[in-house]
């Protein structure tokens, strides 16, 4: 039986996991404030996305997209993981 996954990964969260798997310090606010802007503005690197990347699948059971790790921006990032998640894809 495959749960749906019906959790969506906040800015918040995507926060949390850049201090917890990249070490890269930044407060929500400022980066929902700067989604647009390119993650390399925040201090992170696409081997930091690919952690980031790595931790969310663990956390899901659930293989994300390849153009996941190589989204641009945080609002690209969260808007197509998810939209995985929302579609179990």
């Amino acid at each position: 039986m495959t749960d749906q996954v019906d959790h969506q990964v906040t800015v918040e969260e995507l926060s949390a996991l850049m201090r917890r798997t990249a070490g890269v310090q930044v407060d929500p606010v400022t980066l929902q404030q700067q989604a647009g802007d390119g993650f390399e503005a925040f201090g992170l690197d696409s081997l930091g996305l690919l952690g980031i990347v790595a931790e969310l699948e663990k956390r899901y059971g659930l293989g994300l997209p390849e153009q996941a790790e190589r989204c641009k921006t945080p609002a690209d990032f969260l808007a197509l993981v998810n939209g995985a998640l929302r579609t179990g894809v």
